[in-house]
């Protein structure tokens, strides 16, 4: 018991330091994504080697690394994470095997993407809550734009709605799913205007950094830098600061409160035995 403690302890103590570095910078650095993958299989093999006859706990630790990786690159190349956050999220495929056996360690994965696919929901909402209502009328004009722009998309999407609605006739669940289906235009338009009225900001090209996301693509002598999900490289800022002084940054939500809510869940709900 006092390995799973230990792993416990330590994966809450790297989130908590990521969440911090996350909400003061938008940010999480590298370093601390892989000196957890480090000091977890570390001790895992440690602990296999002075206090156990095999290295299945070590193996175990792999196998989650492994697991975690895929499903990293999938939400990174999906465009569903930042880099930072995906390299979070595989650093902690080290932490959260904590059996030795693979099906528990299974179900420990399964019960902790779903507590943070619905953390990760209700924490986009809030948030985009707030910076809607503190930029308020600014939002309100991007929204109304963003409606008068996608006229047909909504009138499309309002009239599957309503055809699925009317199956509610013959089975209740198609009630809802038509309701959400009708919703679902107006939280899209919402997100969008949030982007383009709360989260684009203007800065020196001196406060530049890898991996910022350009709002829009900049002209440079014949080329362009592309305002790409990878962000600007160090090539990319020392051809951006030659030429401008000031550019627009896509900023994003500081995801990683995400990761130490689910995380201290998890353990709450005994969900790692």
């Amino acid at each position: 018991m006092i390995e799973i403690i230990f792993l416990i302890c330590l994966g809450l103590i790297w989130i908590i330091f990521a969440t911090i570095q996350d909400l003061k910078t938008k940010e999480v650095a590298n370093w601390l994504s892989f000196s957890l993958v480090i000091f977890a299989l570390g001790f895992r093999f440690f602990y296999c080697l002075f206090s156990r006859g095999d290295f299945n706990f070590f193996y175990q630790g792999l196998i989650g690394l492994g697991i975690f990786l895929v499903v990293g690159n999938l939400l990174y190349y999906g465009r569903m994470f930042a880099g930072g956050d995906a390299k979070l999220m595989i650093a902690l495929g080290t932490i959260l095997p904590l059996s030795e056996t693979f099906m528990v360690n299974l179900k420990i994965f399964v019960w902790f993407f779903v507590i943070f696919l619905f953390t990760g929901a209700i924490y986009g909402l809030v948030v985009s809550g707030v910076l809607a209502f503190r930029n308020f009328e600014k939002f309100k004009k991007e929204f109304s734009r963003q409606l008068k722009k996608n006229k047909k998309l909504v009138l499309s999407v309002f009239c599957v709605g309503i055809f699925i609605m009317i199956l509610g006739f013959v089975e209740k669940l198609f009630i809802i799913s038509g309701a959400l289906i009708f919703l679902f235009p107006y939280f899209y338009l919402s997100a969008k205007s949030i982007e383009k009225t709360c989260m684009i900001k203007k800065i020196k090209t001196s406060q530049l950094r890898e991996g910022d996301w350009l709002s829009h693509n900049l002209k440079i002598g014949n080329k362009f830098i592309k305002a790409s999900w990878e962000g600007v490289s160090k090539e990319d800022i020392r051809r951006i600061k030659k030429k401008y002084k000031q550019v627009e940054i896509k900023q994003g939500i500081a995801f990683v409160p995400v990761f130490l809510i689910s995380f201290l869940a998890l353990i709450m709900l005994n969900r790692f035995v």
